[in-house]
């Protein structure tokens, strides 16, 4: 598994120094709006996630049970909702009132948190909060596709993958500083995400507009359905992720098996911290990679990355091996999360972009649930060497079928 990585990864940095050098036009001011407001974002939301399941399951006193239904049908609400505001944004020819409901509902949901005094008040801010992402989140990444030229989409959506995860690593040594170092209560810190919260929407009313080349769907496509409205090659790139996804489950079974394998409790943060620095440094690096490149190619290498970090998860030994593991995990989200984006972008008409992104993010939501149910069965049943085999077994599967089954975009020059 390593050797196939490491050649198909010299193989594409031999393909990137055969491609002539091309001077990089400027990220547009509204790619750098958006990528500020998720910072902000992300910096209120990673503040308490850490320490929700510890404050719903202490100091709410709710079950476990209870609090995986809290957030199964937060993420569920989520998964829905962006095929739904994917499609009335294309359909309207208007992105910016999604964002601004999106982030406005969450920023005002999520700090309320520190006031629930029961199971079913959390799972109601729990939901809005959620509500709120699944409203804003394909429309926001509509706009950046409305605004950006194709050359320079990889970058564009890197550099907002970055930002994204930068909020994540403040967000989460900020909680550190201050329930260890400060002693705030849990509470208190809950209601400090509103100030990250406030910024970001303060950002998106001063900043992010939409962009006039965006034009509102014909009377014709308003009424045709999802499927129609997606050309064959997406199709085919949709079956093609789901057998991805279905071994792609939560990263609570890597944490587990980082705890299994030595990491203290105490470090777990810190630990959550590290590989979202690797995703800062590789988000950026993946964009820009995938505009030289090519799309497919960089997302069949972050794949097989996957893979290998699975299989260095079923074997591996000793709490060294999980940091270094966990590390090298950030590279397959660097080479995968914007660089999807924009393949998404690349292979369908841009005013059924929004559609598109929708749909994307529908199959991988209700893959979430059963991958993460298979991942946990095969674990309990055969032990957790063959429930990481089967992960990167799935993820082999996926990039093989890519290469086989969904062609390049023209627009991306290899």
């Amino acid at each position: 598994m390593a050797k196939a990585v490491a050649g198909y990864w010299l193989i594409m940095m031999q393909t990137e120094k055969s491609c002539e050098p091309k001077q990089k036009a400027p990220l547009p001011p509204l790619v750098w709006a958006t990528s500020v407001v998720s910072f902000f974002t992300d910096f209120s939301s990673e503040l308490i996630y850490p320490l929700l399941p510890i404050f719903l399951t202490t100091t709410l006193g709710l079950s476990r049970q209870f609090v995986g239904l809290i957030e199964g049908i937060a993420e569920t609400t989520a998964s829905f909702l962006k095929i739904v505001s994917g499609r009335l944004s294309d359909r309207a020819g208007m992105r910016t009132p999604f964002v601004i409901g999106g982030y406005s509902l969450s920023a005002v949901a999520r700090p309320l948190l520190c006031v629930a005094s029961s199971g079913p008040q959390a799972l109601f801010l729990r939901f809005l909060d959620r509500f709120g992402k699944g409203v804003r989140s394909v429309p926001r990444d509509a706009l950046i596709n409305d605004c950006v030229p194709p050359e320079i989409r990889g970058r564009a959506y890197g550099v907002q993958r970055a930002m994204d995860h930068g909020g994540a690593i403040a967000g989460s040594l900020g909680g550190f500083v201050l329930l260890h170092y400060l002693g705030v209560p849990t509470r208190t810190v809950i209601l400090l995400s509103a100030i990250p919260g406030a910024l970001a929407v303060a950002t998106v009313f001063m900043f992010v507009r939409d962009v006039k080349s965006c034009p509102p769907a014909t009377e014709k496509k308003k009424d045709i359905s999802v499927r129609a409205a997606l050309p064959p090659r997406m199709r085919v790139y949709l079956f093609v992720l789901v057998f991805f996804a279905l071994g792609n489950s939560s990263d609570a079974f890597l944490l587990l098996r980082a705890k299994q394998m030595g990491v203290a409790t105490a470090f777990v943060p810190l630990l959550w911290a590290a590989l979202h620095v690797t995703k800062v440094i590789f988000s950026v690096y993946g964009g820009n990679l995938s505009d030289r490149v090519g799309r497919r190619r960089v997302i069949v290498g972050g794949w097989l990355v996957y893979a290998g970090v699975y299989a260095g998860f079923a074997f591996a030994v000793g709490a060294t091996a999980a940091w270094l593991l966990f590390i090298v995990y950030g590279i397959y989200f660097g080479f995968t999360e914007g660089v999807e984006k924009a393949f998404v972008a690349d292979i369908v008409p841009r005013e059924v972009s929004g559609t598109a992104f929708g749909a994307f993010n529908l199959v991988v939501g209700l893959c979430a649930l059963p991958s993460s149910l298979l991942m946990g069965r095969v674990w309990d049943s055969f032990g957790h060497r063959y429930a990481f085999l089967l992960g990167a077994s799935l993820a082999c599967v996926a990039a093989v079928l890519l290469l086989a089954l969904v062609r390049e975009s023209q627009r991306v020059k290899v």
